[in-house]
């Protein structure tokens, strides 16, 4: 019996090509599209960065959603998906730091995620090498969608604080959509440490029972 193709993206559509990795190799090529627009250094470029952040972040739940609901799982989706989140994460607060949008103490908590995608991202692989299995939490979904909230706010920046020019914090030190943006990274970047010890926990009470 013959099988009759389907078109790329339909329910039973495994591979390369399936709608859940095409939206993966779209979030991607996004990241080079956000720095172009961002690095035009006006507010029209804050805003199309931000619409194309928004697009990218949204594909990020529906490739998973996707895959799981058309039982399109791959490898390659498996092995891009988490490398498109982090390319979409490192290079934001990389812009965002070119410009001092995040500067002085907020810094830190950049580097808090920065530190914590590359150390988790070693973990992971380490843990995949001896079959152990660190599922996702729901509290790390939450981290995930917390920061990029966090970064869109900062993308906006100070093009979205010109909507409200009228309204200072701390004493004119920030606007208020800097300010709000400011605010998430930290709690995202607090979050993050939390959610991190999971990962750290379960590859440390592996090797010390490999090590006894």
């Amino acid at each position: 019996m013959v099988q009759t193709p389907t078109m790329p993206g339909t329910p039973g559509r495994t591979g390369a090509f399936s709608l859940p990795n095409i939206l993966t190799y779209g979030r991607i090529l996004a990241v080079p599209a956000i720095v172009a627009c961002y690095m035009y250094d006006s507010y029209a470029g804050r805003w199309l960065a931000l619409a194309i952040f928004i697009i990218a972040s949204v594909t990020d739940f529906l490739d998973g959603y996707l895959a799981r609901l058309w039982h399109q799982q791959s490898a390659i989706g498996r092995m891009l998906d988490p490398i498109a989140d982090k390319l979409l994460v490192a290079t934001t607060l990389l812009l965002l730091a070119s410009d001092n949008t995040v500067a002085g103490w907020s810094l830190i908590a950049a580097i808090i995620i920065l530190v914590r995608e590359v150390a988790v991202s070693g973990l992971r692989e380490f843990l995949a090498g001896v079959q152990v299995s660190v599922p996702v939490t729901r509290l790390a979904k939450w981290k995930t969608t917390m920061q990029m909230v966090a970064l869109g706010f900062l993308i906006a920046g100070p093009a979205g604080d010109r909507l409200f020019s009228g309204v200072d914090v701390m004493g004119g030190e920030f606007g208020v959509i800097t300010y709000v943006g400011l605010l998430l990274l930290w709690i995202s970047a607090l979050v993050t440490l939390y959610t991190g010890y999971d990962y750290f926990r379960a590859g440390i009470r592996h090797i010390i029972s490999e090590d006894m």
